[in-house]
């Protein structure tokens, strides 16, 4: 269900995108907006959508974790202090 919703949210970013950059060259061809200001725009949205990439990337692996840790689920790092542990008590 994760991945649908990631999956999802990406592909309507990628169609977003792609409808904000067809209206931008539309208002530059009817010479409503400059060439420069359009490119100024675009980098701008591309800026704030790498920021809330970082904001969704941070968010899911919070929920991950916090899911694992309801589910009681073992870890890798819980592994890895068990076989630790294991090869001590070898000794």
């Amino acid at each position: 269900m994760l991945k649908e919703l990631i999956y999802s949210s990406l592909g309507a970013a990628v169609v977003i995108r792609e409808k904000v950059e067809q209206e931008i060259k539309t208002l530059e061809k009817n010479g409503k907006i400059k060439k420069s200001d359009a490119k100024d725009f675009l980098k701008s949205l591309e800026k704030k959508g790498a920021i809330e990439d970082k904001k969704i990337k941070k968010k899911i692996k919070s929920l991950i974790k916090d899911t694992i840790k309801e589910l009681d689920l073992v870890t890798k790092k819980d592994l890895e202090k068990l076989k630790k542990e294991l090869k001590e008590d070898s000794k």
